[in-house]
């Protein structure tokens, strides 16, 4: 089970989507093979291989009561009958259909305010450790270098597609967060030598921070292969889309998703996918970028798709 090797290509998919005569691409991590897919189970996918080579017993991270992370992880852990504590700020604990799952997974889940969070985390891990347990933590999203190697995977796998098909993108997007999945990337595209533009559509950071957590992200990966660091020019790290922040979205976005779920089949959702996707295309207008090949990451979420089905419903 999750083995990284059976666990790990994902299609490719042509859209229908029109814009400036550039052709559209979409890598369906969404039907990364796992319950629900997406970025958050390419990486746990790791994690929990890591979390069986340390001979750990249990499992702990945090995040939103939204987090597709959480969702996943607890979730996998559940699968192999390992006990799962969350961390979630109370300020972002609302219901929503991932919480739900979360439950149904049987995560202990401890709120406490934002401010409490990494102090909450230490206070769980150090009561496991005293009660005899060996306990894995896997910071929120996947950060990390195990986080950044599930997308040189990825990387790897859109090369095996160019060769096979002769495709090439001249262009990679994706809606950036942590920073771990636009790093893995940048990392695959510097190992592979390849001359392309990887474009992170910040969903809620901000820049400087938001370049710099990828550019951290991607010397540390490069650090631990034993290869030269980069600079600030390696990333392409976009905050012009970010709205008003986490979760934020207006009409524009509901009608993206709408298009393309009623032309391609395929749920976006309005914190992340849909929203970079969005940006990609506010992106392309403004550049003038036309007659290319495009690729955009599809990081999964789909549950928040459903979340916002009602408004999606309602957009007209």
């Amino acid at each position: 089970m999750l083995n990284q090797k059976s666990y790990r290509t994902t299609p490719i998919q042509k859209l229908y989507e029109n814009l400036n005569d550039n052709l559209f691409y979409l890598k369906r991590d969404d039907l990364f093979s796992f319950f629900l897919g997406g970025n958050k189970a390419r990486k746990a996918a790791l994690f929990f291989e890591d979390i069986k080579k340390k001979n750990c017993d249990c499992v702990v991270s945090y995040g939103s009561s939204s987090s597709n992370h959480c969702r996943v992880v607890a979730n996998i852990a559940a699968a192999k009958s390992m006990p799962c504590y969350l961390i979630t700020p109370t300020e972002a604990s609302k219901p929503t259909i991932n919480s739900k799952m979360v439950q149904i997974f049987g995560a202990t889940v401890r709120k406490c305010p934002t401010t409490e969070v990494e102090k909450a985390i230490e206070t769980v891990l150090a009561e496991l450790k005293k009660q005899g347990h060996n306990p894995y933590f896997i910071p929120g999203g996947g950060h990390g270098d195990i986080g950044t190697r599930a997308y040189v995977y990825a990387y790897e796998e859109i090369n095996n597609y160019e060769r096979k098909t002769g495709i090439y993108f001249d262009y990679i997007f994706l809606t950036s967060g942590t920073g771990t999945t636009q790093a893995g990337l940048i990392c695959g595209q510097l190992i592979c030598n390849d001359n392309r533009t990887i474009v992170g559509i910040s969903n809620a950071r901000k820049n400087p921070y938001g370049g710099q957590v990828v550019l951290e992200s991607v010397n540390s990966y490069l650090d631990s292969i034993g290869k030269k660091h980069v600079t600030s020019k390696n990333i392409n790290f976009v905050d012009d889309y970010v709205l008003g922040g986490y979760g934020s979205y207006n009409n524009d976005i509901l009608q993206t998703i709408k298009e393309i779920l009623i032309r391609d089949g395929i749920p976006m959702d309005t914190t992340y996918t849909g929203k970079g996707f969005w940006g990609m295309k506010e992106y392309i207008k403004e550049k003038q970028i036309t007659g290319k090949n495009i690729l955009f990451i599809h990081t999964g979420g789909t549950p928040l798709f459903f979340d916002s089905l009602g408004e999606l419903a309602d957009e007209t």
